[in-house]
Formats: C-alpha cells, sequence, structure tokens
C-alpha cells in the first residue's frame, strides 16, 4: 500500500464529524473509534488508500443519512463513493421508518438477507472493506461475551437478537470465505469463537 496523503487526513475529519454525536452500542465509546479500527483493518489486509477512506467512511450513509452520498462522491471520488454504497444495507431514512418492533425485525432481516446476497457479487475493493467491518464488530461482540459484566446480554443491543445476530455473522463468514476476502479467515476464527460463547458449537443460520 502506498503512503497515506491528506486526503486520508481530511477523511478523519469528515467521519468524526459526520458521527460526532454517536456513540457504539452499549459505550460511551465515540463511533469514529470504529472507523479508525475499519480503516486499521484495511490497510492491515493490505487494502489501497480509497479503501482505507472508505473503511472511515462506510457508515456514514446507513448513520448519517443518504445527503452525504453526493458530498462523498464530489470530496473523495468514484471509488470511494462506489465503495461506501456498497456497504449500505439501509439508509438512517430508512431505519428511522420503523418504530415498531415487530416492524423493525422484519425490516432488519430483509436488510440483512439482501445485504449477504449482494456480497455474493459486490467489487473484490468492497469486499475487503465490509470484511474488515464486520470482522472489527465480531472482535468487539466476543469481547463483551467474555466480559462477566456483559455476557450474553450483549445480543439485546442488537435487533436480530442472539440468534439473528448470530445467523448474521455465520452467513458473512461463509461469503467472505467463498469470495477470498483477504481477512475471511480471521473473521471466520472470530465467529466460530462468538457461537461456542453463545453455547452454539454448530453455527446458527440466517433464516428468512
Amino acid at each position: 500500500m502506498a503512503a497515506l496523503t491528506d486526503r486520508f487526513t481530511r477523511a478523519v475529519d469528515y467521519a468524526r464529524v459526520a458521527h460526532a454525536a454517536q456513540v457504539r452500542k452499549g459505550s460511551n465509546i465515540p463511533y469514529i473509534y470504529h472507523l479508525l479500527g475499519v480503516a486499521s483493518l484495511v490497510i492491515e489486509f493490505g487494502g489501497s488508500e480509497d479503501q482505507a477512506i472508505a473503511g472511515l467512511l462506510h457508515d456514514t450513509l446507513e448513520d448519517c443519512g443518504a445527503a452525504h452520498e453526493a458530498v462523498i462522491h464530489a470530496q473523495f471520488g468514484d471509488v470511494v463513493a462506489g465503495i461506501v454504497k456498497d456497504c449500505t444495507d439501509g439508509t438512517a431514512e430508512a431505519k428511522a421508518g420503523h418504530t415498531d418492533p415487530d416492524a423493525r425485525r422484519r425490516h432488519w432481516l430483509e436488510r440483512k438477507l439482501v445485504y449477504v446476497a449482494h456480497l455474493e457479487k459486490v467489487r473484490h475493493e468492497t469486499l475487503l472493506v465490509s470484511c474488515c467491518d464486520k470482522l472489527h464488530n465480531a472482535r468487539a461482540i466476543v469481547q463483551d461475551q467474555e466480559d462477566p459484566r456483559v455476557g450474553a446480554a450483549v445480543f439485546e443491543r442488537f435487533t436480530g437478537g442472539r440468534d439473528g445476530t448470530l445467523g448474521y455473522y455465520h452467513a458473512l463468514a461463509e461469503v467472505f470465505a467463498r469470495r477470498g476476502a483477504a481477512a475471511a479467515p480471521v473473521l471466520d476464527a472470530v465467529v466460530d469463537r462468538m457461537h461456542r460463547l453463545a453455547g452454539e458449537p454448530d453455527r446458527v443460520r440466517l433464516l428468512a
């Protein structure tokens, strides 16, 4: 990977401002911690500067609104904007439209099934960024599972609940492995640990 330029620095600042009011689920950790973590993993697994920038911005449309798409395209170019769009499984506006718990869960499952199918055909530049995103999230879940203060309660934070979350990560690990994403073996090991800590030696499947 070539040396990072001021584009990366500008992307860090863009992400910091866009997600300024957000924290990680179940914590007071500023959300940019996750974005920096994903970008770091992208770099670790040999990604380009465009992919690292997309790692910083991958949740912008999903968590901050669709209006960011045009700005990201103008400031960071076609490749970054395309990866960010490919990594988005629903905009902030679409999520906000479902307030009933049952409706939210149905909408969550529909989005996840569509996203898993979507990963079967996205460009390889996107695969690495998405896999690093899921790896960073999966490690956070396992860390909480191993924390006696949290344990199995970690799954209460997620719309999909315990089985939905386990099934989703299993489905993701399968797709990334099948398509040869660089971080796929590491993600697979973490997802295996997640299932074992949840008392599921055989992986849970994501069912429609």
